[in-house]
C-alpha cells in the first residue's frame, strides 16, 4: 500500500477551549471546522508543558520534558534526541519544516532534512529561569502590554513570519510535485499566531464585533488563587493592576481574528494541495502547543495547567482512511511521534525511551489510552509542577504549593477545587501516591538548576566579543533559481511548469 503523505499543521498558542470544533463559539474557522466535520477530532488533548519551547521538544520527541532537558524557554534540546523526523526519515520520507520549533541550541534541524524559514524566537539561552532569585522579575518576560496595545494594525513581526511560513510551505508543495519519484514527504508548516500581542490586519479584526465577544467569567480574588496562579500574575506584572474591561474585550478579539487568519492560511495549504493533485495522498495534522487563558480566571498566557492553558486542538484528517469521530480520551502531543510512525507503516525502536502512545487505536475507532502526564518547570515556578489527566479527574502536582484535583466531567471550568473534600479523599490520596512514585522532585529540582547555572554562565560568556548565532540561516543558491545560462531553457520551462505540457 502507498504510504500517505503527512501534511503537520500547527498553530501557537490557540486554545482549545473557545473554537468552534470544540464548544458553541463566535469564532470563525470554515476550513478547519471542515476537516474537523470530515476527521478525527480529540475533545481532550493536551500539551506535555505549557509553554513553547518544551512542549514542542516533547512533541517532536515523544519524551517527557525532565526526561530530555526541556526545562524552559532556553533548555539546550539535545541533539542526540530521536525526534519524529528522524523516525520518518529512516523510513524513507522527505522530511521538511516550515515556521516555528524554538529550538534551543546549535542544533536546529533535530532531523527534518530542511528548514524553509528561520525561526521567530532565539536559538540561544538568553531566556533562561533563575530559580537562585525566584523573586526577581527579569526584563524579557512577559508584561501586560500585548493586552493594553490589543487592537487593530496594519503590520506585525508576527505577520512577516507567518506569511513567509505559508509562502514556502506552498513553495515546497509545488516543488515536490513537480520533482520526479514518488518519495513521500513529512511537511511541519508551524505559524505563530494566535500567540500574542494581540492585534491583527483590520480585515480580521472586523470578522467581529464587541457584542460578539464573551467576556471572562468573574475571576477570584487573588487572595483566593493558588500560589502558582498569584506567582503567575506577578510574572507578568498584573498583581494589583486591574485591567480595564475594554482591553480585555480588544484582547480577545484581536486572538478571535488571529485564529480565523489560522483558518485562512490553513486554507490557503488545502488549496495547494487539491491544485498539485497531492489531496488524496496526504494525511492532514492539525494541533498546537498550548493554549491562552485570555482573562479566564484573572490570568493570562499560559504557564499552568488549567484548561484554557493546558488543552490543545487535535484533529486527523484522512477520511479514505479513517471515519469522521470524536475520541474524548485524554491524550496529548507526545503521542504524536508514535503515531506518525504508525501512519507511515514504520515501527518503532524498542530499546529507544518513549513516553508517548500511538493514537493509531483511536482513530480506528478502538479503544486506546486515556492518560497524560505533563510536567513544568519554567515561568513562575520555583519548584516542579507535575499534572496527572486521567478519566474525569485532573491531578496538579507540587510538593511547595497545595495540590489541586479537578472533575472535569461534572466540572469543565474547574470552578470547584476538590483536594479537601472527603468524598474524594481516597482518589486524591491515590493520586498523590501516584504523583510521588512517580516523580523524584529532589531530583528533578537539583537537575533544573544545575541547568539554568550552566545555561546562564554560557550565555553571559557567549555575550562577550565576536556574536556567533545558532539561529537557522535558510541557505538559498541562487546560481539554481528560475533562468540560468548554465540550464537549458526549453528543459527548464517544462520541468518548472505544472501540471507538464
Amino acid at each position: 500500500m502507498k504510504r500517505k503523505n503527512i501534511l503537520f499543521i500547527m498553530a501557537d498558542q490557540m486554545a482549545a477551549p473557545m473554537l468552534p470544533m470544540y464548544a458553541s463559539s463566535p469564532v470563525k474557522m470554515p476550513h478547519l471546522s471542515r476537516l474537523a466535520a470530515e476527521g478525527v477530532v480529540f475533545d481532550a488533548a493536551y500539551c506535555n508543558s505549557p509553554l513553547c519551547a518544551p512542549s514542542r521538544f516533547t512533541l517532536v520527541s515523544g519524551q517527557l520534558p525532565s526526561k530530555i532537558g526541556a526545562y524552559d524557554n532556553a533548555a539546550d534540546f539535545p541533539a542526540d534526541v530521536p525526534t519524529y523526523a528522524h523516525y520518518l526519515r529512516r523510513l524513507g520520507y522527505r522530511t521538511a519544516l516550515s515556521g516555528k520549533m524554538h529550538f534551543c541550541g546549535p542544533d536546529q534541524l533535530h532531523g527534518y532534512e530542511e528548514r524553509l524559514t528561520s525561526d521567530i524566537y532565539p536559538a540561544d539561552y538568553g531566556w533562561a529561569v533563575n530559580w537562585d532569585e525566584p523573586d526577581v522579575r527579569p526584563t524579557w518576560y512577559h508584561n501586560m502590554s500585548s493586552v493594553l496595545q490589543a487592537g487593530p494594525c496594519v503590520r506585525t513581526n508576527q505577520l512577516d513570519f507567518d506569511e513567509e511560513v505559508v509562502f514556502k510551505a506552498q513553495q515546497y508543495l509545488f516543488d515536490h510535485v513537480r520533482e520526479e519519484g514518488d518519495q513521500p514527504f513529512c511537511l511541519t508548516v508551524s505559524m505563530t499566531h494566535p500567540h500574542d500581542p494581540y492585534t491583527i490586519p483590520k480585515s480580521y479584526w472586523n470578522l467581529y464585533s464587541d457584542d460578539d465577544i464573551p467576556m471572562p467569567h468573574a475571576p477570584l480574588a487573588q487572595s483566593e488563587l493558588d500560589p502558582h496562579s498569584q506567582r503567575l500574575l506577578k510574572v507578568y506584572d498584573l498583581w494589583d493592576k486591574p485591567l480595564p474591561a475594554n482591553k480585555i474585550r480588544d484582547a480577545r478579539r484581536a486572538y478571535f481574528g488571529a485564529c480565523s487568519y489560522i483558518d485562512d492560511n490553513v486554507g490557503k495549504l488545502l488549496q495547494t494541495l487539491e491544485d498539485t493533485g497531492l489531496a488524496e495522498d496526504t494525511i492532514i495534522v492539525f494541533s498546537g502547543d498550548h493554549g491562552d487563558m485570555l482573562g479566564e480566571r484573572g490570568l493570562w498566557y499560559k504557564m499552568h495547567w488549567f484548561e484554557m492553558s493546558a488543552r490543545v486542538p487535535l484533529l486527523v484528517y484522512a477520511p479514505g482512511q479513517f471515519k469522521a469521530r470524536r475520541v474524548k480520551d485524554a491524550v496529548s502531543t507526545a503521542d504524536l511521534l508514535p503515531t506518525f510512525v504508525a501512519l507511515a507503516q514504520g515501527q518503532l525502536d524498542a530499546g529507544l525511551p518513549l513516553d508517548g502512545r500511538s493514537l493509531l487505536p483511536h482513530l480506528q475507532g478502538e479503544r486506546g489510552h486515556d492518560e497524560v502526564f505533563g510536567e513544568y518547570m519554567a515561568e513562575g515556578t520555583n519548584s516542579p509542577l507535575m499534572m496527572i489527566r486521567r478519566g474525569a479527574y485532573k491531578f496538579i502536582y507540587s510538593e511547595r504549593d497545595p495540590c489541586l484535583l479537578y472533575d472535569l466531567h461534572n466540572d469543565p471550568k474547574e470552578q470547584e477545587e476538590l483536594s479537601q473534600l472527603l468524598a474524594h479523599q481516597d482518589l486524591f490520596t491515590a493520586f498523590l501516591a501516584e504523583a510521588r512514585a512517580k516523580w523524584d522532585i529532589p531530583a528533578i529540582h537539583h537537575q533544573v538548576l544545575a541547568s539554568q547555572r550552566r545555561r546562564r554562565f554560557v550565555a553571559e560568556s557567549l555575550a562577550i566579543g565576536k556574536l556567533k548565532s545558532w539561529d537557522h540561516q535558510p541557505l538559498v543558491d541562487a546560481s539554481q533559481q528560475y533562468m540560468r545560462n548554465h540550464i537549458d531553457l526549453d528543459d527548464l520551462e517544462r520541468k518548472a511548469r505544472y501540471p507538464q505540457p
